[in-house]
């Protein structure tokens, strides 16, 4: 493994850049601070909001009332978490609205979360969080979901929309998912153990607490399974830790930490003459493509109470991932053995006005985010061998700041404003590096037409810069720095209510994106569209609950995704369904037993690199299933039964090189169950 030097001088450097950089941001607040923010939310509103719905920190990255935020949110509650018929955090996100969640070998390993459409690009598109740490790379290889375990998550949270950009900057253009991991509080013990189809098995443990002022939470899980197809094995470790320290009723400090590591087969597609052949569908063609990630993270914050319910905070984390994989094609091989080092800063500060019956939020703050990827790959394509030892770096630098404010105790008005920058170096390399500048803006206003009932609207910029191994191809061993970032407009309208054993949600929205980044699968290269796209629709979402022992909820989406111009004019974006129909039934019966059936309607989509649309589409398929839990004291035993009609479909489906449909089969019929213990 190749590795650049470092030198003490160099990290000096990096830390007078904050230094210097987070003195004009705290100016920038001094200065909003002395000028006075502008009160104008009642605080009739105020009151009035305690009482409708949830609490969500993605939206303004401080705590703000769901049912106010201008765009479609979603917060999945640990209740939810507990009724699902989920194992890992995607299987919990495929029943959302707007949210298109792909595995392509079945086993949790290799999936694809896209927010609003996007299709093969829908990983570095949707910007993950967990507790607010940014979880995307700065490569291809996107969210690596098997590094969340479930039983760590409290609650999950969806903006969707590139609103989020403003306050998080690279990968937002379709939304952001924040994931809140669990805090200590009593003194708690958790044990669970699993097993289930294709000689799968789970066991997790979990410890929490308090002392004095401090609270604890550890975690650990371990997971492994043969996989629905050959090659597709996967055996995972993970490890968290979360401490809470208060110093004062006023002060807190925090420190969370994590290790993974995964080893895992990679079955790959299976042609149509491979299945014409007669060729199972558990089968693969690549039986020694392989992955193995190592990956540790380290994230220290704190938070202070300024003043009322003002309050600043930062919080810096550093992770080191490894990666080792082979892959192999009709045309050739790669071994690819990478390391990324990532650190990150990000303090802002919210400031809370308040004269008399009028109210105002602001937040300000300030991201930096430094990577750096070590690349040793050797390859061969179609039959020339190379090797290439390369150091790629990418630096971001970004100030924002949104305010929401209001007219009436009837309208909320909000607006925020973010200027990012992208520095690139890539050794060695003629260009050695590039740089992109970024503005973006938003604003929005949500009307409390009557009771729990909110009309909003909305409008913002988006963008997403270059990942690193979009500009370096592991291919060929070269370096590509003519990409440019893609930059996008979003609107949206909508109307949500909430009445506690009701909710309900309708919205409409609008991307168009211009310079997208996508995969050319005939130059092998990633390139910028050359015209622009839309994607538009509807996301319709319900819960209602009739009687105390029953809950029903459903969610609809309708996605046009189109290229308006250029080359492809016209055609349909491969990857994305039209038609997506989910349902979830939960029935309690008899006390302590609880039942929850679900289903989950995914429509025909083209082929993903089928960008003439010249290859028909893979079909689309409906999925059946069913978990039951019962709970005797501090024993559960639950059993979950997923695709219960056993029915043959495949999520995925690709045109491969030299041109021919090829499909990842999706799981029959399959069991998990087991039992846990709390004390």
């Amino acid at each position: 493994m190749y590795h650049s030097p470092k030198s003490f001088f160099r990290c000096f450097s990096i830390f007078r850049v904050i230094v210097s950089r987070t003195s004009f941001m705290v100016l920038l607040v001094l200065g909003l601070i002395l000028t006075g923010s502008l009160p104008l939310m009642a605080e009739e509103l105020s009151g009035q909001a305690s009482d409708m719905g949830e609490i969500v920190v993605t939206a303004s990255r401080y705590e703000e009332q769901r049912i106010l935020v201008p765009s479609n949110v979603t917060v999945i509650t640990s209740e939810d978490i507990s009724k699902s018929t989920a194992r890992t955090i995607p299987d919990l996100l495929r029943k959302e609205a707007g949210l298109f969640v792909t595995d392509l070998t079945g086993s949790g390993r290799n999936v694809i979360v896209d927010l609003r459409g996007f299709g093969e690009t829908g990983p570095l598109n949707t910007l993950v969080l967990v507790d607010g740490r940014r979880v995307n790379q700065p490569d291809l290889s996107g969210t690596d979901w098997t590094q969340i375990p479930l039983e760590r998550v409290e609650r999950i949270e969806v903006i969707r929309g590139a609103r989020a950009s403003i306050l998080y900057g690279d990968n937002a253009s379709g939304g952001v998912v924040n994931i809140i991991t669990k805090e200590g509080e009593g003194q708690e013990y958790d044990l669970m153990l699993g097993a289930g189809s294709y000689a799968s098995s789970r066991a997790s443990a979990s410890a929490s607490g308090n002392l004095k002022n401090l609270s604890y939470y550890l975690t650990g899980t371990y997971y492994r399974t043969d996989g629905y197809r050959d090659n597709s094995n996967v055996e995972a470790k993970d490890l968290g830790l979360d401490l809470r320290y208060y110093i004062s009723e006023k002060a807190k400090i925090g420190l969370s930490a994590g290790y993974h590591k995964d080893d895992a087969g990679l079955p790959g597609a299976l042609t149509e003459a491979d299945l014409a052949g007669g060729l199972s569908r558990k089968a693969t063609t690549n039986p020694y493509d392989f992955s193995e990630v190592e990956d540790y993270y380290l994230k220290a914050d704190g938070e202070v109470n300024l003043w009322g319910e003002s309050f600043f905070k930062a919080d810096a984390s550093y992770r080191k991932r490894r990666f080792l994989s082979y892959a192999s094609f009709s045309g050739g091989n790669f071994l690819g053995d990478s390391e990324i080092d990532t650190f990150t800063f990000s303090p802002s500060v919210l400031i809370v006005n308040e004269t008399g019956n009028l109210r105002n939020e602001l937040t300000a703050g300030l991201d930096f985010y430094h990577a750096e990827e070590d690349i040793e790959n050797t390859s061969v394509f179609f039959g020339t061998p190379s090797k290439g030892i390369f150091t790629l770096e990418k630096e971001t630098w970004g100030y924002y700041i949104y305010d929401v404010l209001g007219i009436s105790n009837r309208l909320s008005l909000s607006g925020g404003y973010r200027h990012d920058s992208a520095d690139y170096s890539f050794s060695p390399s003629t260009p050695d590096g590039t740089d992109f500048d970024e503005d973006l803006y938003t604003i929005g206003a949500s009307y409390n037409i009557a009771n729990s009932t909110v009309l909003y609207l909305s409008y913002s910029k988006g963008f997403r810069y270059p990942v690193l191994d979009e500009i370096y191809s592991f291919f060929t061993n070269t370096i590509d720095a003519g990409l440019i970032p893609q930059e996008s407009d979003d609107y949206e309208i909508g109307v949500r209510t909430d009445l506690g054993y009701l909710r309900a949600e309708a919205n409409l929205f609008r991307i168009d994106t211009d310079d997208e980044i996508l995969y050319n699968p005939v130059s092998f290269k990633n390139e910028n569209l050359d015209g622009e796209t839309r994607r538009e629709g509807l996301e319709v979402s319900f819960y209602i609950r009739p009687v105390k022992l029953l809950t029903i909820d459903g969610t609809y989406t309708y996605t046009k995704a189109e290229i308006q111009s250029g080359s492809f004019d016209g055609n349909e974006i491969p990857g994305v369904p039209k038609h997506k129909l989910t349902g979830h039934v939960t029935l309690s019966p008899v006390r302590n037993l609880l039942m929850a059936l679900e289903i989950i309607y995914k429509g025909e989509r083209p082929y993903i690199s089928d960008f003439s649309n010249d290859f028909g589409k893979l079909a689309g398929y409906t999925v059946l299933n069913l978990k039951t839990r019962y709970t005797w004291g501090k024993v559960t035993a639950f059993l979950n039964l997923n695709n219960l009609t056993d029915e043959e479909y495949e999520e995925y489906g690709v045109i491969q090189f030299p041109g021919e449909r090829a499909v990842y089969p999706s799981p029959g019929l399959n069991v998990f169950g087991g039992v846990s213990l709390s004390f």
